[in-house]
């Protein structure tokens, strides 16, 4: 299609910021890249027609400094803005400067925004929908408010979660079992949430006992047409941050013709929600299941995702050209609608972390950095090239490694063979460092993750097996 912007600006880092570049060179836009002192070598930068320094290395300064970026997309002409995921990318102030600078901000509305964003306003509009989420309090909660926190949870039900409001992916939640714990757990957050998201309220909500995470993968034109691309299975999750994810769920509740009814059901709802907050763009319905495949609204997630991949290797969807096809003003494609996933993706997320000291991130220089090419059904999507600085500024995300295959099993077995394959050495000022790839491996060789029935403790009972042994 022809695109009523010819300059993109992506505002983030590392490895997505890579992905968008690619996708927006191969549709001949004109592309800008961003970065930090910490940055000025990465693969990023050298992938972008231009490069513009934003600040020093803290991301406070730099990848979350709006006047810098603001001054990024005058300077250079950008006239579209893609903000990757994390960062910025859900916050409906930069959204509304970068389009009070003249230029697209390839995402929802900030009005649709603020409504899913707001996890609180959130769960009103999936109960409206019929996507219900687990009990907990309507509105905030003071966590200074000690006899208001334990009224609430005691209403909810101990164990409860407490979540920050302005929250997502994973930050800012905290489970208190008892009332001993309630308080700490509310103002942890409440200091995540405001470091974080600018956002210190927090809520409660009913935790889950092991539960599976399971998430639908939506794109809404400003039309109004709406399809969902399938689910994605993230139940491998360390501090609730997901490490494995795949596409389709094994989940035995979701098989068969129950399992096609239900996945019906559930996506009927989800465009319900969408369309009740007038959301564009590529975003993300997540929930969570218990053993009884019973399910339960999570969050909207207004942005892509990083486990993006298994949905684009099971239905052949480039979800960034999407994204850029709906900011654009354009009509969903009718070849979407008829899109039937095709065999089995499985991502694992590389990091540098220590999975027997708590997934401990463990900054230092990829010595040596060597990923699998040309193996059969194998994608990486990497944010980092050897002698790259994983740095203590950023998430510790190093690269993703995703196979596809015609079953499960057998992209599983491409995965492994893929880690296996991938060299890696990382040193620290104190000698070697380590990444969570052997890790990878022991959950995708785990009995219960090939058979599929796995839940959200899979792998830290897996780590604290380890470390046991």
């Amino acid at each position: 299609m022809t695109f009523p912007f010819a300059k993109l600006l992506v505002a983030n880092r590392g490895e997505i910021a890579c992905r968008v570049l690619r996708t927006a060179e191969r549709l001949g836009l004109r592309t800008v890249a961003v970065f930090s002192d910490a940055d000025i070598g990465s693969p990023h930068v050298a992938l972008a027609d231009e490069a513009v320094r934003i600040g020093p290395a803290p991301v406070k300064e730099s990848y979350l400094n709006v006047p810098a970026l603001l001054t990024a997309i005058a300077d250079t002409g950008a006239d579209a803005v893609h903000p990757g995921y994390g960062l910025l990318s859900e916050n409906a102030e930069f959204a509304t400067a970068v389009t009070a600078a003249g230029a697209v901000f390839v995402g929802p509305s900030p009005a649709a925004m603020r409504l899913v964003g707001d996890k609180i306003l959130a769960r009103k509009s999936a109960r409206a929908a019929g996507l219900l989420p687990p009990p907990g309090s309507d509105g905030p909660v003071d966590p200074s408010d000690a006899a208001r926190l334990r009224a609430e949870a005691e209403r909810i039900g101990f164990p409860v979660l407490v979540k920050a409001a302005g929250g997502g992916g994973g930050i800012g939640m905290q489970i208190a079992r008892d009332a001993s714990e309630l308080e700490r757990a509310a103002k942890s957050c409440a200091e995540r949430g405001r470091a974080a998201f600018l956002d210190a309220r927090v809520y409660l909500e009913r935790y889950l006992e092991r539960p599976r995470h399971i998430e639908l993968q939506v794109l809404r034109d400003s039309h109004g047409a709406a399809v969902i691309l399938g689910e994605r299975e993230c139940s491998v999750q360390r501090r609730y941050q997901k490490i494995i994810e795949e596409s389709p769920s094994p989940a035995a509740f979701l098989a068969g013709e129950a399992g096609r009814a239900r996945r019906a059901e559930l996506s009927a709802r989800a465009l319900e929600l969408v369309a009740a907050v007038a959301y564009t763009g590529a975003g993300t319905i997540e929930l969570v299941a218990d053993a009884r495949g019973e399910f339960y609204f999570l969050e909207v997630n207004a942005r892509i995702q990083v486990e993006h991949p298994v949905t684009e290797l099971v239905t052949g969807v480039d979800i960034v050209e999407e994204q850029l096809a709906i900011a654009a003003g354009g009509h969903l494609r009718e070849a979407l609608r008829a899109v039937t996933p095709s065999g089995h993706a499985v991502e694992a997320r590389l990091y540098a972390e220590n999975p027997s000291l708590g997934f401990l991130p463990q900054p230092g220089k990829l010595v040596r950095f060597r990923v699998p090419e040309g193996m059969p059904g194998v994608r990486v999507d990497a944010g980092y090239v050897e002698g790259g600085e994983v740095t203590p500024h950023y998430d510790p995300l190093i690269a993703k490694i995703i196979a596809h295959g015609p079953t499960r099993e057998e992209a599983i077995s491409r995965l492994d063979t893929a880690l296996a394959a991938t060299e890696i050495e990382l040193v620290g000022a104190r000698g070697p460092r380590q990444t969570n790839r052997d890790f990878l491996r022991v959950v995708l060789q785990s009995s219960e993750f090939r058979a599929g029935e796995y839940d959200t403790s899979l792998a830290e009972r897996l780590a604290k097996s380890q470390e046991a042994g």
